[in-house]
């Protein structure tokens, strides 16, 4: 679709793609206010001002609508309208052994045990190793910074979203 038929869409129907691009319900929200849209760089700047004018809960609801890296069945159910996108974004688990694949669902619980929410990455390009490694790297992280850094992950995912919502 192109941004004139992006604008041409009803409220619901245009609700429903800005969704598949974040889950936040807020940030969909504010973003329904921006619409028409002139261009696509202006639509990623605003994705992003809105972002960060979004709150922590936001931040956690948006992250509660990805599959956890590695997680191919929830990506095939639960994020059925997703799937595609993120089976391309999670790509570099595609040649990942079962036991790194094992390394990243125990690294994964870890994560979620300590923070409280899903390891949200930007992985795009990324390697399964890569991948395990930046977990692993920001299990260290206290939980003020990792905040931070996963909502700086989403925000990533968001405009990438947008930019092949428009291809």
């Amino acid at each position: 679709m192109n941004l004139h038929e992006l604008n041409s869409l009803s409220q619901a129907q245009l609700k429903e793609e800005l969704m598949k691009c974040c889950g936040s319900a807020s940030w969909v929200k504010m973003m329904m206010t921006h619409f028409p849209a002139d261009d696509l760089v202006e639509l990623l700047e605003e994705a992003e001002e809105i972002w960060y004018e979004c709150s922590e809960d936001d931040w956690k609801e948006a992250f509660a609508h990805h599959p956890e890296i590695g997680d191919v069945k929830s990506l095939e159910k639960k994020f059925a309208s997703t799937a595609a996108w993120a089976a391309g974004e999670q790509g570099g688990l595609s040649q990942a052994s079962q036991e790194l694949i094992e390394a990243l669902a125990g690294a994964n619980r870890l994560y979620r045990e300590k923070f409280g929410y899903i390891f949200i990455v930007c992985a795009t390009g990324k390697s399964a190793e890569e991948m395990l490694a930046l977990l692993e790297a920001r299990l260290q992280n206290n939980p003020e910074e990792e905040i931070q850094v996963a909502a700086d992950e989403q925000n990533k995912i968001t405009k990438l979203r947008l930019e092949k919502l428009l291809e």
